[in-house]
């Protein structure tokens, strides 16, 4: 039987998805409530983030705290890093205990509404900022990317605390409103900051264009946080999971986070390998380890 292939005879139906096998995916009933999801929408666009609270229970956030706190290691490389501030790197290949953020239905209905069909996961780190920490250099996230402000949104990220976040541990500090700021206008003095003050188990999403920063640690204690950065489909992502992320790992994850690791398509072929779906490769790979019958 001859496989149908979508025609194209105007430039317009290149926007289109054109895959056969591996459709488009991302999106539908998250199961979030319609009203609470306004609700979220409409902060992230007054202030440029949300807080979510209570999305993990005491017993989850204490699963993760035993299984990240063994991979700690070295601290980073300068003062942006924090030079009392451990972070985990190529998280997946490392450990899984971290894969009910990245897709957590809350977090993936927001992202639906914000960024196009098939976006990215663009970077993933554990971070354990220690007692003495300096506060981080305040910074946009899609600052990296050399397009002028003010653009439509490029990037949204979730700071995940594992432990509690406060005034006096590193909590995130946000400034409001800035994801409105013009090209050139940098944080003063007198604009305000919020620290994201919340439980342990709750999340703040913010969008690629606020300015924010860690916390300064003055507490005796450790503050550990999760952090997933996300960003559209075109773009180039921080992390390159394809090489990081092993096809094995890539098989196991959801199929939200296996889209998010660069196994999907922007149409029409950003992403293609050898002029097909990426996702064949999780194909391929699979077939070729099947033991001879």
């Amino acid at each position: 039987m001859t496989e149908h292939h979508p025609e194209v005879r105007r430039l317009e139906d290149l926007a289109g998805d054109l895959a056969r096998t591996h459709r488009s995916t991302g999106g539908g009933d998250r199961g979030v409530d319609d009203g609470q999801l306004e609700t979220d929408l409409a902060a992230l666009d007054r202030d440029g983030y949300v807080v979510l609270p209570g999305l993990l229970g005491p017993a989850e956030c204490d699963r993760l705290r035993a299984e990240l706190t063994p991979l700690l290691a070295q601290t980073g490389r300068n003062a942006f890093e924090g030079h009392r501030t451990q972070r985990i790197y190529s998280v997946l290949d490392k450990t899984r205990a971290v894969d009910g953020l990245v897709d957590h239905p809350r977090v993936l209905a927001l992202l639906d509404r914000l960024l196009l069909p098939n976006y990215l996961l663009s970077q993933l780190q554990v971070i354990n900022i220690r007692p003495g920490e300096d506060a981080q250099l305040l910074h946009p996230d899609d600052g990296i990317y050399p397009v002028a402000r003010p653009r439509p949104e490029l990037s949204a990220a979730t700071v995940w605390a594992i432990d509690e976040f406060t005034e006096d541990n590193g909590a995130t500090v946000l400034v409001p409103g800035s994801h409105r700021w013009p090209d050139g206008r940098m944080p003063t003095d007198t604009d305000p900051r919020r620290a994201a003050v919340m439980p342990a188990g709750s999340c703040v999403l913010f969008l690629g264009s606020l300015w924010h920063g860690g916390g300064a640690n003055r507490s005796p204690a450790p503050r550990l946080a999760a952090t997933a950065q996300y960003c559209q489909p075109w773009l180039r992502t921080q992390e390159a999971f394809t090489l990081s992320t092993s096809t094995d790992t890539a098989r196991e994850t959801s199929e939200d986070i296996r889209r998010m690791l660069g196994y999907s398509i922007h149409p029409p072929f950003v992403g293609m390998v050898d002029g097909m779906h990426p996702r064949r490769l999780l194909d391929v790979n699979r077939a070729a380890a099947r033991p001879l019958p």
